[in-house]
């Protein structure tokens, strides 16, 4: 992290909208997540089960994560799930503990929230986020939806 202020989440404004949707991941890693673009569109469809932010840093924007809030897994009302829905950094600003410190913050949050597991999914491959969660201690589940792999964080 470049700055000698600590990163911080904040709410999408006005202020970071345009750096919000002109954040782009390297091309390699395009195919495992969506743009902010998408993601805000979701949040405002469904703002009861979204929880947008950017990662601010001084005051650049770094990046974007959007998690999940007690999502009806099984559509039964059986399985309540939140996690992390989202996380996109900059390409130039990958490899600065930014990815770590948005999914603490997250984890963070839905502790707060009383929440016991953070879920993630993701798509495996090459250049996929695999070994990134699994570094931060999520453990990979047998589960998938939609081709991509689960797994859950002990909160």
């Amino acid at each position: 992290m470049t700055t000698a202020r600590a990163p911080r989440l904040e709410k999408i404004t006005p202020a970071h909208l345009e750096a919000a949707l002109a954040l782009r991941v390297r091309p390699e890693q395009e195919y495992a997540v969506d743009p902010v673009a998408h993601s805000l569109a979701e949040a405002y469809v469904r703002p009861d089960k979204a929880w947008p932010r950017v990662i601010v840093d001084g005051d650049r924007v770094v990046g974007f994560v959007m998690a999940f809030l007690d999502i009806d897994w099984r559509d039964d009302g059986t399985d309540l799930r939140s996690g992390l829905w989202r996380l996109n950094i900059a390409a130039d600003e990958q490899g600065k503990g930014y990815g770590r410190f948005a999914v603490t913050s997250v984890a963070d949050e839905l502790r707060r929230r009383g929440t016991k597991h953070l879920h993630v999914t993701w798509h495996p491959g090459p250049h996929g986020p695999e070994n990134f969660y699994l570094t931060l201690g999520f453990e990979k589940t047998t589960e998938k939806v939609n081709e991509e792999h689960v797994g859950v964080l002990r909160l």
